[in-house]
């Protein structure tokens, strides 16, 4: 890992960097992008806009990819499943599945209702910490409609690279790291 963020160094990559750190930011990979944006807005503020718009790009890109994971990943579930209990003649009659609702925990049924309730909406909230991410994964694996998603997903995405880049070069004036 030592070397590949060797070889994405700033300022040598720029925006690529930006990108590719954005993007793995997104997966269920713990890693924040925003330092990547910071440190290119320290070396090249010129390139904000840029660097926001990369970033929103490469962040919303991965949360497609954590939608597209969660949609294959509960479609594996449904054919395992379906192959356990092939032979089960409850299940065969159209009984309730393996876990009915009353036996998932209080958080999994409220955050089932939740999601079904603002459906593609919910993916605004992506940009959280700890919780975004997740979000969009949960979207795929509900089936949520993906293009209102990543809509939804790009949205919340560029608010808080917005938002938090802003905050960061107020606090931190571009060239005020450098040398």
């Amino acid at each position: 890992m030592h070397q590949l963020l060797q070889w994405l160094a700033l300022p040598q990559f720029g925006l690529s960097t930006v990108f590719i750190v954005a993007l793995v930011s997104a997966t269920l990979l713990p890693l924040g992008s925003e330092p990547a944006v910071a440190g290119l807005l320290q070396l090249n503020p010129d390139l904000f806009w840029q660097a926001i718009l990369v970033a929103t790009a490469g962040n919303t890109l991965g949360g497609a990819i954590s939608w597209w994971t969660g949609m294959l990943a509960h479609k594996a579930w449904r054919k395992a499943r379906s192959l356990r209990h092939a032979n089960d003649p409850v299940q065969e009659s159209g009984a309730t599945p393996a876990q009915a609702p009353h036996q998932r925990s209080r958080h999994q049924r409220i955050a089932r209702v939740w999601l079904r309730k603002f459906g593609a909406k919910a993916c605004l909230l992506s940009w959280l910490p700890v919780v975004g991410d997740p979000i969009c994964a949960v979207a795929g694996w509900l089936r949520l409609p993906f293009w209102p998603c990543v809509f939804y997903m790009a949205i919340g995405k560029f608010m808080r690279y917005l938002v938090m880049t802003a905050t960061i070069l107020h606090f931190w004036p571009a060239g005020s790291l450098a040398g």
